[in-house]
């Protein structure tokens, strides 16, 4: 029986959690988050939620873009560790051995890993709570076609999604999971 609490009840998971990258100067860092959003189809934009405290936060505020990245379950452990370990003890590309190749149109790096990773320009940034919603101008995207169907859905025999439960825990989408079509 759902029953009512005054206490915040955070529940937006199983869900993607994306692997946002930034650079400014030489130094360059990966952070996991799960809060992020589509924001507009046209023009193409995309926004994430950090934390200021985070070590990324300031390199996209400096720098003013930041990358998107989706890697396959097979790389749930770059999620796992990008999420536990700051950027300030190190560099995590190296210490995760995380593969990447610089962005075409911004200064952050694009996991060569990713199924699906967006380029963004910053064009707005406010602060909600203890977050900064960082708005980008998605300016160029990158799609690993093998891992899609014609109809651009996920070919669930050529790709696993990870889906973070929390704890470290993943819910994995493959070609077992049930998929519920609906009627048009």
């Amino acid at each position: 029986m759902l029953k009512s609490t005054d206490q915040t009840v955070m529940h937006s998971y199983p869900g993607l959690v994306a692997l946002v990258t930034a650079k400014h100067e030489h130094t360059q860092n990966i952070m996991a988050a799960g809060w992020h959003s589509y924001i507009s189809f046209a023009p193409p934009i995309y926004g994430v939620a950090v934390a200021e405290e985070r070590f990324t936060h300031h390199l996209m505020k400096a720098s003013g873009s930041f990358a998107v990245n989706f890697v396959p379950a097979e790389f749930a452990a770059y999620i796992d560790g990008a999420g536990k370990h700051t950027g300030k003890d190190g560099d995590k590309f190296k210490a995760l051995g995380i593969e990447w190749k610089p962005g075409e149109t911004i200064d952050a790096p694009v996991l060569k890993e990713a199924y699906v990773a967006y380029e963004c320009s910053i064009i707005d940034i406010n602060r909600y709570g203890d977050h900064d919603w960082f708005v980008g101008k998605m300016t160029k995207f990158h799609r690993d076609d093998t891992k899609f169907g014609p109809d651009r859905l996920p070919d669930f025999e050529k790709i696993k999604l990870p889906l973070y439960l929390g704890r470290s825990q993943y819910l994995i989408a493959d070609e077992r999971t049930s998929i519920l079509k609906l009627k048009k």
